[in-house]
C-alpha cells in the first residue's frame, strides 16, 4: 500500500551527492500541496526523499481513485517522460514531503548514459506493473473486511497515518462501507 523504494533513492541520493549532478534538485512540498496535477504536462521525474504522497486520479463522477501511496524512493512522472502524454494522475502531499526533482533531459541523459540508473527504472517499472496486477486481483477476490484485515497487519498504524476516505477511495469503496468493516473487524 505505502510504495518504497530505497535501492533508487540510494543510487539517485549518490548521483546528486557524488556526481555533483546540478540538474538534480531537492525541493518540499506542504500538506495538502499537489506536486503534479491531473492532465497536466510534466517536465521532470520525482523521487519521493521523504515523508508520504497520495497518486489518484479522478473520475468522471468525480470521485477520487487513489491508485497507490508514495514513500521514501517511489518515483512519478517517469510514465510521462516515455509516452510523452499529460500526466494521468495527481501528486499530493499527505505529509510534508522532501524530493528530489529530476529535469526530463537529464532524466533521459541518465537513461541513456548510465546503465544502472536505466536498469533501476525499468526495475521500478516492473515494479509498478506487478504490484498494480497482484493489488487490483486481490482486491476484487476478496471481501472488503479482508483486504482491510490485510492492510491493517502490514501497516498496523494505516488509521493513524492515512485518513478513512483516502483508504476508502484506494479500496474502491465508499467510507460508509469501510467504516463498517472497521467496527466488524473491531
Amino acid at each position: 500500500m505505502i510504495r518504497v523504494n530505497k535501492e533508487f533513492l540510494e543510487y539517485v541520493t549518490t548521483l546528486k551527492d557524488s556526481n555533483g549532478l546540478s540538474a538534480i534538485t531537492e525541493q518540499e512540498a506542504s500538506v495538502g500541496e499537489k506536486i503534479v496535477t491531473e492532465k497536466t504536462t510534466v517536465f521532470s521525474v520525482y523521487v519521493v526523499k521523504a515523508g508520504l504522497a497520495k497518486c489518484y486520479l479522478t473520475e468522471d463522477t468525480g470521485k477520487d481513485f487513489i491508485q497507490e501511496f508514495f514513500g521514501a524512493g517511489e518515483v512519478f512522472g517517469e510514465l510521462e517522460m516515455f509516452t510523452h502524454d499529460f500526466s494521468f494522475c495527481t501528486i499530493e502531499a499527505l505529509t510534508p514531503i522532501e524530493y528530489y526533482k529530476i529535469p526530463k533531459a537529464a532524466f533521459l541523459d541518465l537513461i541513456n548514459n548510465d546503465s544502472k540508473f536505466n536498469s533501476l527504472v525499468l526495475k521500478l517499472l516492473a515494479s509498478k506493473i506487478r504490484y498494480t496486477a497482484l493489488r487490483h486481483s486481490y482486491h476484487q477476490s476478496h471481501a472488503l473486511e479482508v483486504n482491510l484485515k490485510r492492510l491493517l497487519k502490514e501497516f498496523p498504524d494505516l488509521l493513524q497515518k492515512i485518513s478513512k476516505k483516502d483508504i476508502a477511495n484506494y479500496l474502491g469503496v465508499t467510507l460508509r462501507s469501510l467504516n463498517r468493516a472497521i467496527k466488524i473487524l473491531g
